[in-house]
């Protein structure tokens, strides 16, 4: 397999493919399912199984923050991918497996991630106020959003589905942050520029990372 991507790591696919080739036929053997009929042929599962590796690559490529991690990353994706794409999907939906499963996946493997607002990972983000007199001790810019038909926002956390077709497309909400860890809605937005550059004029010299890092908690 020729990769487009030249910056993809060929160990890195083969171990995606490898894991979600061993998930699938285990699956298989427990679910009584046949890979040959379900894909037309087993020729063309291993094809989907490479395609799927290679995308997730490319998608992590641009996302995930290497350096935070501790693991080897091939050897992560060998223990873990497949498992974590048969937590997002059936086998028979692989098929159909694009660009918009991998943030789950990502974060069912609990990578640290860049957020970008495009990627639509819940990002929850706080820095010191640096206005001693003012009420609030913190600001927060948190990813929030609604069910569809629905009024009532709500958190987004890390390993919620940031594509779920329940919910409205999420957006980012500035709050204040009081001594006592209430916090009080100022304003949303869709850009995290946006929520940084407001904050900053509410509170000359706030300081939130440039490049914020997306983590499960506790990591």
């Amino acid at each position: 397999m020729i990769f487009k991507n030249d910056s993809l790591d060929p160990a890195a696919v083969f171990t995606c493919a490898t894991s979600l080739r061993d998930a699938c036929d285990q699956s298989a053997k427990l679910n009584n399912l046949n890979l040959s009929e379900l894909f037309q042929g087993v020729d063309q599962f291993y094809r989907e199984a490479m395609r799927i590796a290679a995308l997730f690559e490319e998608w992590a490529c641009e996302h995930v923050l290497f350096e935070e991690m501790c693991e080897v990353w091939p050897y992560l994706l060998e223990d873990k991918f497949g498992a974590a794409c048969l937590q997002r999907m059936s086998v028979e939906d692989l098929k159909y497996f694009d660009a918009e499963d991998c943030p789950d996946v990502a974060m069912k493997l609990l990578l640290p991630l860049h957020y970008q607002d495009a990627s639509r990972v819940p990002l929850d983000v706080m820095a010191i106020n640096p206005i001693p007199a003012s009420h609030f001790t913190h600001w927060r810019i948190q990813t929030i959003r609604c069910l569809s038909g629905d009024d009532n926002f709500e958190p987004m956390a890390y390993g919620d589905d940031p594509f779920d077709a329940e919910y409205e497309p999420s957006i980012l909400a500035l709050y204040g942050v009081d001594a006592e860890g209430l916090v009080e809605h100022i304003k949303d937005f869709d850009r995290y520029a946006d929520a940084v550059a407001f904050a900053g004029k509410l509170a000359p010299g706030v300081e939130f990372p440039e490049e914020p890092v997306v983590k499960a908690q506790g990591s």
